[in-house]
């Protein structure tokens, strides 16, 4: 065979390699599951029953997380991890949150259904097993719901810094209902990124908390 062929079929197997891993990153961002967004429920809320001053404590169906981009020849898809094991308290008098205070049980996320040791390793869960948000004061919500944009302070990795949640909420029967998020910067709770996550890709270092809570009041 001359040199002229060989010199052809292997442009023509390094190309169809390349299609290959572009193919085959495409199809590894694309095709992996992602959650859409924590939100409130479309379906319409009940009438309101009960007062609305008092405690108010979370309660089952509550579920949190993080979402963070990740990219893959330009192509982008998010990474999301979820959990059940939340609790918390708010207070509510007249048409203000008075205090609120949150616990995320960090050890008990998971991605697709299943622990992440990146995720431990990224947050230290072993040292510190939960994250924590409390509110920094008073904020006025109104009466039957809304969104409203409020500051605390948000602790997870050893590190407790403020942070900016904004909630959309409304009243569901006894129930309240509240979906947020909160933008995290890695570098501000000394989280690490991913060793070696790839040539071919990455991970941002940014994401955002969010949750979705059923709240009772108590």
């Amino acid at each position: 065979m001359t040199g002229k062929r060989w010199t052809r079929r292997i442009l023509l197997g390094v190309a169809a390699l390349a299609v290959l891993v572009v193919g085959g990153s495409w199809a590894f961002v694309k095709l992996q599951p992602t959650l859409p967004p924590l939100a409130l429920p479309t379906a319409p809320a009940g009438a309101p029953a009960g007062p609305l001053d008092g405690t108010w404590a979370v309660s089952a169906g509550s579920v949190a997380g993080f979402r963070v981009p990740e990219t893959a020849l330009g192509m982008t898809n998010d990474t999301v991890g979820r959990t059940t094991a939340v609790g918390g308290t708010l207070v509510l008098s007249g048409d203000r949150v008075t205090s609120a205070t949150f616990r995320i049980r960090l050890t008990a996320v998971t991605v697709n259904g299943k622990s992440q040791p990146q995720f431990a390793r990224s947050l230290d869960t072993r040292r510190f097993p939960d994250a924590t948000f409390t509110l920094a004061g008073p904020v006025t919500v109104g009466y039957s719901g809304g969104t409203v944009t409020a500051a605390g302070r948000l602790g997870m990795n050893g590190v407790t810094r403020p942070a900016t949640v904004t909630v959309t909420w409304r009243r569901d029967g006894a129930a309240l209902e509240a979906a947020g998020t909160i933008p995290v910067a890695f570098s501000g709770w000394d989280i690490a990124g991913p060793a070696g996550y790839g040539l071919l890709g990455s991970l941002a270092d940014h994401g955002v908390a969010e949750f979705l809570l059923t709240l009772h009041r108590v």
